[in-house]
C-alpha cells in the first residue's frame, strides 16, 4: 500500500509539472492557433534566468524575474518574428519556431556549457514534508504541485471572470468584431503569447531546482507538451490538467512494474506466440511510449481531445 501511495504521489506531482509547462502552450496553440515549437525552450530559459537572478535577489525574487524575463522574450518573439509570418500559414510559423528552438539551445550552450548548472533547492526548503513507510516525500515537490494548481486556478479565473479574459476569448472567436469595438487585436494576441511564455518560464524556474537545469531539459519535455495539448483538447485548461495528471500517474506506475512481457504471455497461456526477444523486455522500459500510445487512442476515439470542441 505504501508503494502504491508513493507511486501515486510521484505521478501526480510529475503530471502537475507537465501541466505547468503545457499550460502556456494550451493558451497559445489552442486559442491563437500558433504552433510554437520553441515553447519548451522558454521553459528552459526560465530555469536559467532564475539561476542567474537568484544569486542577487534570492529564490522568490528569482521566480518573479524569470517569469517576467521569459514573458518579455515571448513578447518580442511574437512582435518581431511570428507576426511577420502569420499571414503565410502554420507551416511558416512551425519552421520559424523550430529554428528558434535550436537557436535558443545553442545560445544557452554557448553561455553556460552543455552540462547542468548548480541550480539547487534552497536550504530553507530542503526538508521532508511527510513520510510514507520508508519513503520520505520532500516539501519542494509539494511546492511544485501547489504552484501548478495556483497557475491553473489563476489562469482559469482570469479567462472566465475578468474583462481581459472576455476580450481575449472574443478576439479568438470574432477578431473583426472585437476590432470594430475599438480593441487592438494584435496587441491582445501579443499579450496572450507573452503570458503563455511567462507561464513556461515560471515552470522552468520552479522545476529547474529539482530536475537538472541543462540544455537538454527542453528536449525532455518538448514533445510531451504537444501530447498533453492534443489529448486535453485545444484551448482547454481543464483538458490539459486532466491529460497531464493521467500521463503522470500512468508513467509513474509503469516505471515501477518489474514484470516482463514473457510473464504476461505465460499468464495468458500464449507463451508460444511471443516474438523472439520480447519475453525479456520489462513493462517499465516502455513507460516513455505510453503517453504517445494514449494520444493515438484518444485521436481514434475523440479527435478533439478530452475537452475539445468537436466543431
Amino acid at each position: 500500500m505504501d508503494a502504491f501511495l508513493v507511486a501515486l504521489l510521484n505521478g501526480l506531482v510529475y503530471g502537475l509539472l507537465v501541466f505547468m509547462v503545457s499550460a502556456g502552450l494550451t493558451l497559445v496553440f489552442g486559442m491563437m492557433g500558433v504552433l510554437n515549437f520553441a515553447h519548451a525552450s522558454f521553459y528552459m530559459l526560465g530555469a536559467y534566468a532564475a539561476f542567474l537572478s537568484g544569486r542577487y535577489v534570492g529564490f522568490w525574487g528569482g521566480l518573479v524575474v524569470a517569469t517576467l524575463a521569459v514573458g518579455l522574450v515571448g513578447l518580442f518573439s511574437e512582435r518581431l518574428l511570428l507576426r511577420k509570418v502569420r499571414s503565410f500559414g502554420h507551416t511558416q510559423e512551425l519552421l520559424l519556431t523550430y529554428g528558434l528552438f535550436f537557436m535558443i539551445e545553442e545560445v544557452v550552450k554557448l553561455l553556460f556549457g552543455p552540462t547542468p548548472v548548480a541550480y539547487r533547492v534552497p536550504d530553507e526548503l530542503r526538508f521532508t514534508a511527510f513520510t510514507i513507510g520508508n519513503s520520505q516525500f520532500p516539501f519542494f515537490r509539494l511546492l511544485m504541485g501547489a504552484t501548478a494548481l495556483v497557475m491553473f486556478f489563476g489562469t482559469f479565473a482570469a479567462l472566465r471572470f475578468t474583462r481581459i479574459g472576455l476580450i481575449v476569448r472574443a478576439a479568438v472567436e470574432r477578431p473583426q468584431m472585437v476590432s470594430a469595438l475599438g480593441h487592438n487585436v494584435p496587441i491582445v494576441f501579443s499579450g496572450l503569447f507573452a503570458v503563455g511564455s511567462a507561464l513556461a518560464g515560471l515552470a522552468g524556474a520552479v522545476a529547474g531546482m529539482y530536475y537538472p537545469t541543462s540544455p537538454a531539459m527542453a528536449h525532455e519535455l518538448g514533445s510531451i507538451v504537444f501530447v498533453v495539448v492534443v489529448i486535453g483538447g485545444l484551448g482547454s485548461l481543464n483538458g490539459a490538467l486532466a491529460a497531464s495528471l493521467l500521463i503522470g500517474v500512468m508513467t509513474s506506475f509503469a516505471v515501477g512494474i518489474e514484470s516482463t512481457f514473457g510473464d504476461l504471455f505465460r499468464a495468458l497461456g500464449l507463451s508460444g506466440l511471443a516474438l523472439p526477444g520480447l519475453e525479456a523486455v520489462q513493462f517499465s522500459s516502455i513507460a516513455g511510449v505510453l503517453p504517445y500510445a494514449l494520444m493515438l487512442f484518444v485521436l481514434l476515439w475523440r479527435p478533439a481531445g478530452f475537452a475539445g470542441n468537436r466543431a
